[in-house]
């Protein structure tokens, strides 16, 4: 086999991920990292089915029919939700967009596989937890200990702020203004930065943190006990460890997959019953689109059924002598009564 095919693709890799994402699209490292994750399993999966290894795939291997079942097999076997599909897909996409801008000759091919279309998905209710939860998560660390103290002030922070895991793996100290007005600079998707206001609590549990740091990582402010920034994992490892022992005297949140995700969800829920309006929620949490926003109107159940109790007493539809409903009871008793 010539290696000049191979050569080719990885060529075409090598300018996608060393010159197209960061020089000319301005990718983040977190998206460049999710285009490669991506890739990699796509390449993985492709060398299976051709019967080579990966050194050997040819451009001429990524065809649409492959393409199309790697994204069957994720979904499969490896249980991806669509919603992951659909995103390991748009990475394919960006991928293919540059293979038919540097590769003419296989255009044809590359547009059969950008012809692929997304999978229609459900967006569900989003998960949150109410105050009383989130407070319970959040007094749970020891904080008489130096990691205690950390995790108490990450997860303060994580729900303060609203953050996504990986704004608050990325917050440094020159971020941060501890001294009134409080406040924390964020760098969020597609580079974007928002100002966001600090509680008091927040600031002297992160100026107490500061205090009891023993790291040469004199920038990041979340750090693990070997002196390293906090990852993603390591964020989500810590919420799961506080939430479990809070779930031995709550058992519902047992019921729930409790992600730092969800505090960012629980922050807003948490505004928006406090009556702020959902365009400052939006900039609250760095959306796009109010769209987004939107979906915790939809999932406050709370505040459905207060809407409801108040439509219901203004519109004049309760008696002043009205009973609560008390069931039979004898059950058979009423059925045979019908």
């Amino acid at each position: 086999m010539s290696t000049a095919a191979p050569r080719a693709l990885f060529a075409l890799v090598e300018s996608f991920f060393l010159e197209y994402l960061p020089r000319q699209r301005g990718a983040s490292l977190h998206t460049v990292r999710a285009y490669r994750d991506s890739l990699k399993l796509l390449l993985k999966f492709a060398a299976q089915r051709s019967g080579h290894d990966v050194a050997s795939l040819e451009l001429k291997d990524l065809v649409a029919e492959t393409i199309s079942d790697f994204l069957d097999h994720i979904e499969a076997a490896r249980s991806n939700s669509a919603v992951t599909r659909n995103c390991r897909r748009a990475a394919i996409r960006s991928f293919f967009k540059h293979l038919v801008r540097n590769d003419l000759a296989h255009s044809q091919q590359y547009m059969q596989v950008l012809s692929i279309p997304s999978k229609r998905t459900r967006q569900g209710p989003a998960t949150y937890l109410e105050a009383d939860d989130v407070r319970a998560i959040i007094a749970n660390p020891d904080r008489r200990t130096a990691d205690g103290w950390r995790d108490y002030t990450l997860l303060l922070f994580l729900y303060n702020c609203g953050a996504r895991v990986s704004e608050a793996a990325g917050v440094r100290w020159d971020d941060l203004q501890l001294a009134p007005s409080r406040q924390v600079r964020l760098r969020g998707k597609g580079k974007k930065e928002r100002l966001l206001p600090l509680w008091r609590e927040t600031a002297d549990a992160l100026h107490r943190l500061r205090g009891i740091a023993n790291s040469d990582d004199h920038q990041h402010v979340f750090l693990n006990r070997r002196g390293q920034p906090l990852t993603r994992d390591g964020i989500a490892y810590i919420l799961d460890k506080h939430v479990s022992a809070v779930t031995r005297d709550r058992p519902p949140l047992a019921r729930k997959r409790i992600t730092p995700h969800v505090m960012r969800h629980s922050c807003a829920v948490a505004r928006l019953q406090s009556g702020a309006d959902v365009t400052v929620i939006r900039d609250y949490l760095g959306h796009a689109s109010v769209a987004t926003t939107d979906r915790y109107i939809t999932t406050n159940l709370k505040m459905k059924r207060e809407a409801m109790q108040s439509f219901w007493k203004h519109a004049g539809l309760e008696s002043a002598h009205a009973k609560p409903w008390k069931p039979t009871p004898d059950l058979l008793a009423f059925l045979q009564s019908l």
